[in-house]
């Protein structure tokens, strides 16, 4: 039978730097730079819709653990020898189940988005006003991302308890205490390789087995129907896939004599080696990929858009392009306006700006659709329409409403009140679920306008907070637009609050959605009319 580090009675302990150890040094050393500098490219580019919506840092914390025990492994030929084998009995217990842990809850996420995505397309549902007295209660108004944090460190808890529990009952590791029976005999290199195997490894592979045949399998189930445009579904079912090998191989290196002369080259755990570099391969490199992608469509657009353009010139009467600053300025005075456009025209007339908004206004629905189930963007589409509703019911017809001074007296509260909603729904960092992608400055002038009374009414702050149970009433993020619903402001309207308030963050979204969502969008109406005339045809 094989050791954790491959050695047997009679290898010696020294370091074996021969062209194995040599190579693999080389290789670990690569890697790791190769690893380190995706990574660096993606937290650069964090803010990127693409990226922000996958949960980096959760990610990047998995990765940091199980590239510690990556490397731990890849070195372990050259250094196996010298290397006691508690420390890799810790590393194995502690490094590598932590790592997988973090992993799977953030490669899960995917599956939070994709169902938290549908609530974009089900206005007419509603509210379901959770009961914080329960405990369950309590626990669904957490935060998704805090609720994943809470139980994957209660499992990290009970494998490091695990881990020391077995540590400690066993005297594989140490004779002065523990149960009788559980030492190992013999010189150095034969307690080494009976330290290497038997059944205080098993808690690690335990999970290793969970995680990569119960859990994963249960992810590959529930993301069979998904379809997205940003790789992600493919990046959770590869990473899923990429580990499924890793336990078994492992205890088939160990536990079969006839591997004895591959564990000679290709030590055990190095098969789950791996498996851990093609989830680091999958879960940096993928996203990598689609930044690139998500770069040439958006310059693709812009082109397309400049071509248009500059064929159209004499009919605009300028050449303004659309990458021009007082280009983009324009498009704030041309807000809410449904401009006439021929879709079916050549050149790429479809990819303006004039045929978004067209859309916005006539038809947004199928938008909608493909923005929340697709693009996992329908925050963005939903805040549009919402701010055009918001100006159409209480700006269209001011005139008429100055003749009602009733109504005009009610009538800034009310306005208020309905884009106090649009704020806490989309672009509140506290209180938004999917918070839309603004620069600091647009985010910093509503934050002044809106953020105080977003805090009164949803929990942050309260007027008259009860002294014996001042946290009782305090509604977390997810109950924020039944309570919305329910209370009414009535604390001072901002003097900064007026109809253009949501002016710069709408131009801003609209270019978001123009040069990412709204291709695709095209794209696949495009493939979708295709398919439909080639069925036609053939009928």
């Amino acid at each position: 039978m094989g050791s954790e580090f491959g050695i047997a009675e009679d290898t010696k302990p020294e370091l074996r730097l021969n062209a194995v150890g040599i190579f693999y040094i080389c290789f670990a050393s690569i890697w790791t730079v190769i690893l380190l500098c995706g990574m660096t490219f993606l937290w650069v580019r964090r803010d990127m819709p693409i990226l922000r919506i996958r949960g980096l840092p959760l990610s990047f914390a998995a990765i940091s653990f199980m590239h510690l025990y990556w490397l731990a492994v890849q070195l372990g030929y050259w250094y196996g020898p010298l290397m006691p084998e508690v420390a890799e009995f810790w590393i194995m217990g502690i490094w590598f189940p932590f790592g997988i842990a973090l992993f799977h809850a953030s490669n899960s996420r995917f599956l939070y988005v994709a169902d938290a995505q549908r609530k974009f397309i089900r206005s007419e549902t509603p509210s379901i006003v959770i009961d914080r007295r329960s405990l369950l209660g309590r626990w669904r108004s957490i935060d998704y991302n805090r609720r994943t944090l809470i139980t994957v460190f209660i499992g990290m808890g009970l494998q490091l308890l695990l881990t020391v529990i077995t540590f400690l009952i066993s005297r594989k590791f140490h004779d002065s205490f523990g149960i009788a029976g559980t030492e190992v005999h013999g010189n150095y290199m034969q307690r080494k390789v009976a330290q290497g195997r038997g059944w205080e490894w098993w808690p690690s592979i335990f999970w290793q087995m969970f995680w990569a045949w119960i859990f994963a399998p249960y992810i590959l189930f529930r993301a069979r129907n998904l379809r997205d445009t940003q790789g992600w579904r493919f990046q959770t079912i590869a990473c899923c896939l990429s580990n499924l090998h890793s336990a078994p191989m492992w205890l088939i290196a160990l536990y079969v004599p006839g591997m004895q002369p591959v564990n000679n080259y290709f030590i055990p755990p190095q098969w789950i080696a791996v498996s851990i570099m093609l989830l680091e391969f999958f879960t940096v490199f993928v996203p990598i990929i689609e930044v690139w992608k998500h770069n040439a469509l958006t310059q693709e657009t812009l082109n397309s858009i400049a071509r248009w353009e500059s064929r159209n010139k004499g009919f605009s009467g300028g050449d303004k392009s659309i990458n021009s600053d007082s280009t983009r300025s324009s498009w704030g005075g041309r807000m809410g306006r449904a401009s006439s456009v021929h879709t079916n025209s050549s050149g790429g007339s479809i990819l303006t700006m004039e045929a978004l908004e067209h859309t916005l206004s006539k038809n947004p629905e199928p938008l909608q659709q493909f923005s929340a189930l697709r693009d996992f963007s329908g925050e963005n589409i939903a805040f549009l329409t919402s701010v055009k509703e918001w100006k159409a019911s209480y700006f269209s017809a001011v005139k008429e409403l100055e003749k009602d001074d009733g109504a005009v007296k009610e009538l800034p509260r009310e306005c208020f009140e309905s884009a106090l909603k649009i704020y806490v729904d989309f672009i509140s960092a506290t209180h938004a679920e999917f918070q839309i992608n603004l620069s600091s400055t647009d985010f910093k002038s509503l934050q002044v306008v809106f953020e105080h009374a977003a805090n009164v009414i949803c929990g942050s702050e309260r007027s008259n907070p009860d002294p014996c149970t001042p946290f009782d009433d305090i509604p977390h993020r997810t109950d924020s637009e039944s309570t919305l619903n329910i209370v009414r402001y009535w604390g001072e309207v901002p003097a900064e609050f007026n109809e253009h308030v949501f002016d710069d963050a709408e131009m801003s979204i609209k270019y978001l959605v123009l040069t990412n969502t709204w291709p695709k969008f095209i794209k696949e109406r495009r493939s979708f009319d295709m398919a439909s005339t080639v069925e036609t045809g053939s009928n």
